[in-house]
Order: structure tokens, then C-alpha cells, then sequence
């Protein structure tokens, strides 16, 4: 049971209250920080607080990594161990450094832990927690000014992989090179305690590789790869010709997917035990490989597959991540877009809506916001890299903003998009206001990561969305 039992009444236990006292003062101002700032006061007291609060965690911890996916991958994880009647101490927040971990592990109650982790802090995390499971999603390249080269976040992985090799269980994804690298060792053999997932269905893969193609050469002798299919990016069917690397065979694997644009997608999942048909009320591709995340994570963590098929079918997006939230009654679907790989998923889903909509000559309403703040990564060229060409032809308005709103729009442009149809208001809630007001339907908000936030904000404010912390 975690909590202050480590130093209760004594020196521990008092910068644990103090933390707590900061954090609710904080909240209770509105301005923000609940999620963060108890676990920061807490570790600046207090640099080990993670591995005293988390060593009361006795059914142990999994940690859920990935550059996309990793917030609705670990709420999907969530949900399966509720439906098992187990509610973990988890950062459902989506707070997922090191301060967001000891701010959950400092207010929640729980015996055992499920952490979202941002790529860069994974080693730090797993050493303080010493987790049982660890899931690990994707790399794609992401905030190059902040991470650098995704291989250099590929090495340090390996390190923490290789450090925790029979203690910890693994789920990796096999059609992720770099990813599925990581369970094997040296020698190229299969590490103990691994489980793969992955796509087998071949429908789903792309007609050619996209520009956004990150992982193109073998990990083990630095040969190109070859590929045989891909399916998000550099996800896919892949093996080296040189010393002969390839894709493992997934355990948890999708056979048949159909996806159904924005309603979501039903998917056959294969199991060493057999298979079942899951329900996905989320949409695009990148959702079902979420979701064989989880279907994987749920069976190593013992919950029986019926009960996985079950919760996922009645999985609900995070704030940003296909929720949609009517604003002066007209549903606004937002959709969290911050590298090439993941805009360009959203795109394909948007052009399934696109397609439905051409038979009664409608376009797409759209609200773009682009931000280049340091979470979000100073550097936007990556937005040349995202396929926007998909939906030239298909949109009937859309309004960018954001910080550098008037580049957005340029990309648009050159993407195709009619010039008359885009309209550049930079700040968040005129912004927001105008789209809403001239989309005479469903309008489909496109946020960067601190848009995404600023955006939140703004609708709690309204009264139409939760708090951070809530």
C-alpha cells in the first residue's frame, strides 16, 4: 500500500504533507500545476521519493512507454484492471516525468502502479521503481531539440532493458525494429519474459513507405532494412539482408482489422490461447496497435482475455485523444497531432470521414493549432514531413492558430488546400470561437501538445471539460 507508512510522523512524512498541502493550494488557485507541482517539491526534498513511495506498491508496477499512444495505451490498461476490480496508482493525468509519477504516487492509494513514462526519462523511472512490466510502443522522431536522434533514445532503452533481463516482463511491439530489438540479447536470442504484438493483416498496410519514415536501418550491423509492408510509419514487416534480423512473430497479433473512419474499428486478435473479436470505439490504426498493447499487457498482468475484449470495447478516449466535446452544440473531436507519424494516422482517419461526406458534397470543418513552445518542441518543420496532402480536396474550412498559426497555414497551401478556406487567428479562444461558430456540424480540432493544454484549460474554464486532476 503506498503512502507515507515509510516516514509517517517523521521527517518523510512531513515534506509527504507539505507536498500534498502545496499541490491543493495549487489547484484550489486555478491556475494550474496539480499535476505536477506536489511531485516536484516532493523530489526536490526529497531525489529518491519515487523508489520509497513505489516500494509499497506489492503487486508490483508497469510502466507504459512510446513516442505516440502511450497516455490511451495506459488508460486502456486502466480499464482492463478495473474491469479485473483493481484500480492502480496511476497518472492518468498524463503528467509522465518524473514529477507527474511522484505526484501520483504521493495523492493516490493503491497496491500496485501503472505509469505512463516520457521516452527520455524511462531509465530514471524504471531504476526508482523497479517495475514487474514494462510496455514499450514506438519510437518515432519526435522533438529533435529536446530528445535528439531516436536511436540515442533506442540505446538508452537497451540499457534499461538489459539491466532489468530476469526481473522484469516485457510486451514490445515486434513491428517496430527498433522496439523489437530490444528483446533480444547480444546474440541475437529471445530474452526471457518477452511477449510480442503486432499487425498480420495485410489490407492494412500502406500502398508505399511515407516521408515520415524513421527506422531504416538494422540495429544490429546498421544495413538498410528491407520491408515488406508498413502499416504507421516504419511499423511494419521488415528484415535485414545483411545478418538477417527480422520481424519476430507476434503472440498477440491482429489478423483482420476493419475501420470504420472516426465510429472506430473491429479487429480479430490472435492469442497463444485462441482468438476474439474486439470492438474498438476508437478510430485509426494507431488506436488498434494501442489497444494490442494492452491486450498484452492485460494478459501477462493475469486478467482473462473475455474481460479485455469487454473493457475495451467500452474504452472512452483521454482528453485530446478523439474526445469530442460539443461547445456551443457542435461537437468538437480534438485529436492530438506533435510529430509526422502521428499527423499523419489522424489524417488517414479524417480522410475515411472525408470520403463518407463526398457523396453529399461536404468537406471537413477543421481547427489547426500549432505551437512551438518547449514541449512542444521548438522546431515545427517536422509539419512538412505530415502527409496533408490526404485531405486537399476535403475540407470545406479551417482555421489555424497557435504560436506559429501563419506557418501552419503555409503548409496548407502548399499542401493543396483551397487558399480561400483558411483562415489565421493565432490566439487559442477567438480561434477556437470562429471555427465553432461557421462549422455548421462537427468541427475536428487538430492541437499541438501545449495547444492541446491551452485548449483543456479553456474548456474547463467554459465548463465543458474536467480539470487536469480531476
Amino acid at each position: 500500500m503506498t503512502g507515507d507508512g515509510e516516514g509517517k510522523g517523521g521527517v518523510f512524512g512531513a515534506k509527504l504533507a507539505l507536498s500534498r498541502a502545496l499541490g491543493a493550494a495549487s489547484r484550489a488557485s486555478g491556475r494550474g500545476g496539480g499535476t505536477t507541482l506536489p511531485g516536484r517539491v516532493l523530489l526536490r526534498m526529497e531525489p529518491e521519493a519515487i523508489a520509497r513511495l513505489g516500494g509499497g506498491l506489492d503487486r508490483g508496477t508497469t510502466i507504459v512507454s512510446a513516442t505516440n499512444g502511450k497516455t490511451t495505451t495506459a488508460g486502456m490498461i486502466a480499464a482492463i484492471l478495473a474491469a479485473d476490480g483493481r484500480h492502480p496508482v496511476h497518472n492518468r493525468a498524463g503528467s509522465n516525468m518524473t514529477w507527474g509519477v511522484a505526484t501520483a504516487l504521493l495523492e493516490q492509494r493503491g497496491d500496485e502502479g501503472l505509469f505512463e513514462v516520457d521516452e527520455a526519462w524511462l531509465p530514471r523511472v524504471a531504476e526508482q521503481l523497479e517495475p514487474s512490466l514494462i510496455v514499450l510502443g514506438n519510437l518515432f522522431r519526435d522533438q529533435l531539440d529536446r530528445y535528439g536522434e531516436m536511436e540515442a533514445l533506442a540505446d538508452d532503452w537497451a540499457g534499461t532493458v538489459a539491466s532489468r533481463a530476469g526481473l522484469t516482463r516485457f510486451v514490445l511491439n515486434a513491428d517496430d525494429p527498433l522496439i523489437a530489438d530490444l528483446g533480444r540479447d547480444p546474440g541475437g536470442e529471445r530474452r526471457e519474459g518477452v511477449l510480442y504484438y503486432g499487425i498480420e493483416d495485410h489490407s492494412q498496410a500502406l500502398p508505399e513507405l511515407q516521408h515520415a519514415f524513421d527506422a531504416k536501418h538494422c540495429r544490429r550491423c546498421g544495413h538498410p532494412y528491407a520491408y515488406e509492408r508498413a502499416f504507421v510509419g516504419h511499423l511494419g514487416h521488415y528484415s535485414c539482408p545483411n545478418c538477417g534480423a527480422r520481424r519476430p512473430r507476434p503472440e498477440v497479433a491482429a489478423t483482420k482489422i476493419e475501420l470504420h473512419g472516426m465510429k472506430g474499428s473491429r479487429t480479430r486478435v490472435r492469442l497463444p490461447s485462441g482468438e476474439f473479436e474486439l470492438e474498438l470505439p476508437l478510430p485509426g490504426l494507431y488506436n488498434v496497435y494501442n489497444a494490442l498493447a494492452a491486450v498484452a499487457a492485460g494478459l501477462r498482468l493475469g486478467v482473462a482475455p473475455e474481460r479485455i475484449a469487454a473493457a475495451l470495447g467500452e474504452m472512452r478516449a483521454a482528453f485530446g485523444r478523439v474526445e469530442t466535446i460539443d461547445v456551443s452544440s457542435v461537437p468538437v473531436s480534438i485529436l492530438l497531432i506533435k510529430n509526422p507519424a502521428g499527423a499523419n494516422e489522424v489524417l488517414r482517419t479524417l480522410m475515411l470521414e472525408s470520403r463518407e461526406r463526398e457523396s453529399q458534397s461536404e468537406g471537413l470543418d477543421l481547427w489547426i493549432a500549432l505551437n512551438d513552445r518547449i514541449a512542444d518542441g521548438r522546431d515545427v518543420s517536422w509539419i512538412w514531413d505530415a502527409d496533408f496532402e490526404l485531405l486537399a480536396g476535403g475540407v470545406r474550412r479551417v482555421v489555424c492558430s497557435g504560436t506559429r498559426a501563419p506557418e501552419m497555414a503555409l503548409r496548407l497551401k502548399y499542401a493543396g488546400w483551397p487558399q480561400e478556406a483558411i483562415e489565421v487567428v493565432p490566439e487559442i479562444g477567438p480561434s477556437l470561437d470562429a471555427a465553432v461558430e461557421a462549422s455548421p456540424r462537427r468541427l475536428f480540432a487538430l492541437p499541438t501538445y501545449t495547444a492541446l493544454l491551452e485548449l483543456r484549460k479553456l474548456l474547463a474554464d467554459r465548463g465543458l471539460a474536467k480539470e487536469f486532476w480531476r
